[in-house]
């Protein structure tokens, strides 16, 4: 995400300035600006002719476009990262929206964690007017049961039941030819290994032990547990769970027929959770806000949307997922980024 910055040293003070108040009004507005208006608005004293001179040489950058409807001029995807990564004076988020957030989820610790990242991504949703994005780990409380169901040949079944009663079934590959015995002798095995335990802490104890129970157990069984286990662990993709709040508010404040075009397909594309779930993940390894803006990601090419998300960690500062919004490029920038990053913070304070 350099463009941005280095095609704004190549700007002298006038041209970022001129660059800088046809995005805000666009952001503000959704429409192109004319050089008349500008001058108006500029602190500098700078005559329509002056104006529409840097203008041109802001579109030869590739940085502002001119709709064929008007002699306006309206940024480019280039003239929002430069705006963003360089120009866009971020605050902080005020205080009544800072209470708003802490009274939500800042004192929610009574509640499940997948409970407190909903209610963040409806709260963040409700605040900024777009749609709020939770991708984090899934919390699995601590297991209750575990049982093993044949399915077909080479295919089993895994239900995991924790101590909150949540059921989760997994289908894992087993070996050709088992015999339900082996199944059964799998599950009460873990079952009286397990019981108690998360996830990860069950197949750590599982692996210990495994080593020291070849006698206990036979071939085919130790097969179905490590099957099982090697199922738990799962991809990237498997343990991970979106949360997507508060799409109706990408509805509101069209301008235009293209505009709710733009909202379908940002639809279409919500639907595609893996692919929100990889773009997500790779916004795990950067610290901070990230900014996705229009085909800078594949997914959101189409409709024009920007995604704006910090990460958030858990006690031993891991982290374990990314919040924020998704919206139209035309977002407030301002005040969305501190405040995807107040409410990631707070989080990682409170979760586990």
């Amino acid at each position: 995400m350099t463009n941005g910055t280095n095609e704004l040293a190549k700007l002298n003070e006038r041209s970022r300035t001129i660059l800088r108040r046809i995005v805000e009004s666009y952001l503000a507005t959704g429409e192109p600006v004319g050089s008349r208006n500008l001058s108006r608005a500029l602190p500098m004293s700078l005559s329509p002719a002056s104006i529409r001179n840097v203008m041109s040489d802001l579109e030869h950058l590739g940085l502002i476009i001119s709709p064929h409807t008007s002699a306006g001029r309206l940024p480019t995807q280039l003239g929002l990262r430069m705006f963003v990564d360089g120009l866009l004076e971020v605050g902080d988020i005020s205080q009544e929206e800072r209470k708003q957030i802490e009274s939500q989820i800042g004192f929610q610790r009574e509640k499940s964690v997948d409970q407190l990242l909903s209610e963040a991504g409806e709260m963040i949703s409700g605040l900024s007017h777009c749609a709020g994005v939770v991708l984090a780990e899934k919390q699995v409380a601590r297991l209750k049961h575990i049982e093993f169901v044949p399915l077909e040949p080479g295919k089993g079944l895994v239900v995991l039941v924790d101590e909150d009663q949540n059921v989760e079934n997994r289908i894992i590959p087993l070996p050709p030819g088992i015999p339900p015995s082996a199944l059964q002798e799998a599950s009460n095995y873990l079952n009286t290994h397990t019981r108690g335990l998360t996830l990860p802490e069950a197949r750590t104890a599982i692996e210990k032990s495994l080593k020291a129970a070849k006698a206990e157990l036979d071939l085919l069984t130790q097969k179905v547990i490590t099957a099982g286990l090697a199922e738990w662990s799962g991809s990237m993709d498997d343990r991970k769970s979106l949360i997507v709040r508060g799409q109706a508010n990408l509805l509101k404040d069209l301008t235009a027929v293209e505009d709710l075009e733009r909202i379908r397909q940002l639809f279409d594309d919500l639907e595609e959770k893996r692919e929100i779930v990889q773009l997500l993940g790779s916004s795990e390894n950067a610290d901070g806000v990230r900014i996705f803006i229009g085909s800078e990601n594949k997914l959101f090419s189409l409709s024009g949307s920007s995604l704006v998300v910090a990460p958030f960690r858990d006690q031993t500062r891991r982290v374990v997922g990314v919040l924020g919004v998704i919206g139209p490029t035309r977002l407030n920038y301002a005040r969305i980024i501190p405040m995807v990053d107040y409410t990631a913070k707070l989080i990682s304070r409170i979760i586990p």
